[in-house]
């Protein structure tokens, strides 16, 4: 196999953080090559965009139905073998569906689908299809997320008896107190984001991290939502206690209107012998807890990380990476799998990521419709 993987892209055009993002960290690891896309609903702005960062224009389509049916159409040496979907949420699952069915490799945007039965469906179609499917929480890339995993796997805080994970974001704050502007918003609106705002979009980075960086899984939750206005049906703030495997028991915390907040994703996991902290704005330290001795801080790229986290790690100590490392390292892990090669399990979130992702979002939601009681996750 070359060693350039064939990517396709669809969504992610003009000014789209997120397409940048994903763009960037395609490249880092000289690993992928983008050969087709479709990028925005209008071709004509998708060739300008494609003229723009130099991408050849002959495999920009006007529509994702066209892209399938003309990549099909070529050899398979030559057609494309991934796709990142990094549309709105709503049309994750159709697109993702379709490729799957056509064979082709998936690396998606969070959250998976809008539903918790389409993410079910999505998974006994990638069982049939038998290719490699990634969900890109990408925090979970991050180098010292990696060694807090590896850590906590090798019981080096003990048993883990108390979870603490926090988002907090506050670009929703302008926006919800005007009625004219937030009906322009469309993560505000449940035909295209689904049916939370809130856990749905951030809340529900903070539900995978504890749940990749623990090992364990949420059994049951208890949520509470402000919605601030009674137009408005999508959640603005959250706060979930949670019943975990093996007795841990924590609390994730979500907002888009804490004022002056800007990517404020912290979690906390203590355990009988210590505790260890990370922080998104401060990323490249971990924080070792522990009561009887000093606070111990963590750095990439020192060999007394664990393997996991150096592989995720590009430069020498002292040298700050970041979010598009972050994401990058996700790309890298399904290179591997792609080719059939060797990984981690840890090194890029799975669609079993993705559907836990959709099942603890709609139980939240139920969750505070009942009226703020405990309910199960499957």
């Amino acid at each position: 196999m070359p060693k350039k993987i064939r990517l396709g892209i669809l969504g992610g055009g003009g000014d789209s953080l997120i397409g940048v993002l994903h763009r960037v960290a395609s490249f880092i690891n000289d690993n992928y090559e983008i050969v087709g896309a479709v990028f925005n609903p209008d071709l004509e702005d998708s060739i300008a965009f494609a003229k723009e960062i130099d991408i050849p224009t002959n495999r920009v389509y006007k529509d994702f139905d066209t892209l399938v049916e003309e990549e099909m159409k070529l050899p398979e040496d030559e057609r494309i073998q991934v796709c990142s979907i990094l549309t709105p949420n709503f049309l994750h699952y159709p697109m993702a569906k379709k490729l799957l069915d056509n064979g082709f490799h998936v690396i998606c945007e969070k959250p998976m689908t809008t539903t918790y039965e389409e993410a079910k469906i999505l998974q006994e179609t990638l069982k049939k299809a038998g290719t490699v499917f990634a969900v890109t929480h990408t925090y979970t890339g991050y180098p010292m997320v990696r060694q807090m995993r590896e850590m906590i796997k090798e019981g080096v805080i003990g048993k883990v008896h108390k979870v603490d994970a926090q988002y907090y974001q506050g670009w929703m704050n302008p926006i919800i107190h005007d009625k004219e502007k937030r009906g322009t918003v469309w993560r505000l609106d449940p035909k295209k984001a689904g049916i939370s705002s809130c856990m749905g979009d951030i809340g529900v980075h903070a539900f995978n991290m504890i749940e990749y960086t623990t090992g364990l899984q949420v059994q049951s939750l208890l949520c509470d939502f402000n919605y601030m206005y009674d137009d408005n049906v999508m959640d603005m703030d959250g706060t979930a206690l949670i019943r975990m495997d093996k007795n841990v028991k924590g609390v994730i915390r979500a907002s888009q209107v804490a004022t002056g907040e800007e990517n404020n994703l912290t979690i906390a996991i203590y355990g009988q012998k210590g505790g260890l902290k990370w922080e998104q704005e401060n990323p490249n330290y971990l924080y070792k807890l522990n009561d009887p001795e000093p606070l111990q801080v963590y750095k990439p790229g020192h060999e007394y990380n664990s393997d996991l986290s150096l592989d995720g790690t590009k430069l020498p100590p002292g040298h700050p990476e970041g979010i598009f490392d972050s994401m990058a390292n996700i790309y890298l892990g399904v290179a591997r799998a792609i080719r059939g090669e060797e990984y981690n399990s840890g090194e890029f979130p799975t669609m079993l990521d993705g559907v836990r992702g959709l099942n603890f979002i709609e139980n939240t939601v139920a969750s505070h419709k009942q009226g703020n009681v405990w309910v199960d996750m499957d």
